[in-house]
């Protein structure tokens, strides 16, 4: 453990391995959020199930968590858009003792929506949406009969309402958003927390993918410190002040003036790639 945190991380660390432990599954651990939420989780003394397609990127990881601190690591490269994967995810964890989800697996996509590739929105609705759905019922199912566990659902402020030019991805985070709240609740009398994490701007391998360039941004440290700060706490959060700031700042607009102030927002940080 890193001598030089403060006995609140301590005991914040302590809570997790408690509340969570021994086992968490990470799922788009290989960067951005997913992997400095891995990193947060091994510091805390759990052991960790890494997820993501870069074998590479992971195994890397894996041993920088391993000799850090001192943590057992089991790496799985599986693209969970394919149901296979899933399947393969589930049967390798099932004799772990696995206390804590982090479905941080996703990708989005930005620019006009009639010029958009079908294919690869289809596979970021697969991501995004259908693989959080399957193994938020695996894994709900199994924290529930155990009585404990945890559910980290990513989402994002772009699923609070509409976004034009980013029109599907935004929607597959509303997607995450309402499935978590509505679980906070169903799955608490069972002992099971569920949040969702709604990040603004983060300087991540996401915004390079979606084609985004941003200001402002938090770090995807940042962002996995206070997620994992709020899980048991809360249904959602919104790290850093941009978040809640672009959340709440046009809420009490009309919901349409809303959707065209966000996509103003899409455009500033997508107008180099945007063609009509």
């Amino acid at each position: 453990m890193n001598e030089n945190y403060s006995p609140s991380s301590n005991k914040r660390h302590t809570h997790l391995r408690t509340q969570y432990g021994p086992w968490a599954v990470v799922t788009g651990a290989s960067s951005g959020i997913g992997r400095e939420i891995a990193l947060e989780l091994g510091r805390a003394g759990l052991n960790l199930v890494l997820i993501a397609r870069s074998e590479p990127s992971l195994q890397q990881l894996a041993d920088e968590v391993t000799s850090q601190f001192h943590v057992e690591t089991s790496v799985l490269p599986l693209d969970l858009g394919q149901d296979a994967s899933i399947d393969t995810l589930v049967n390798a964890t099932r004799n772990l003792d696995v206390g804590l989800l982090v479905a941080a697996a996703g990708f989005g996509t930005t620019g006009p929506f009639l010029t958009a590739d079908l294919v690869q929105e289809l596979e970021m609705l697969n991501l995004n949406c259908r693989a959080l759905l399957t193994l938020s019922w695996h894994f709900g199912r199994r924290f529930a009969a155990q009585g404990r566990g945890g559910l980290v659902l990513l989402s994002s402020i772009v699923g609070f309402q509409g976004m034009p030019n980013a029109a599907h991805y935004a929607a597959t985070k509303a997607y995450v958003q309402a499935l978590a709240e509505a679980l906070h609740v169903e799955l608490a009398p069972k002992g099971v927390d569920v949040l969702a994490s709604a990040p603004g701007p983060t300087n991540s391998g996401f915004a390079d993918r979606a084609g985004m360039r941003m200001g402002a941004a938090l770090s995807a440290a940042e962002v996995a410190q206070s997620t994992l700060n709020a899980l048991g706490r809360t249904p959602t959060v919104l790290p850093g002040f941009l978040s809640k700031l672009l959340t709440y700042g046009p809420g009490l607009l009309p919901r349409m003036l809303r959707v065209r102030v966000m996509g103003q927002v899409m455009h500033g940080m997508t107008k180099h790639r945007i063609v009509s």
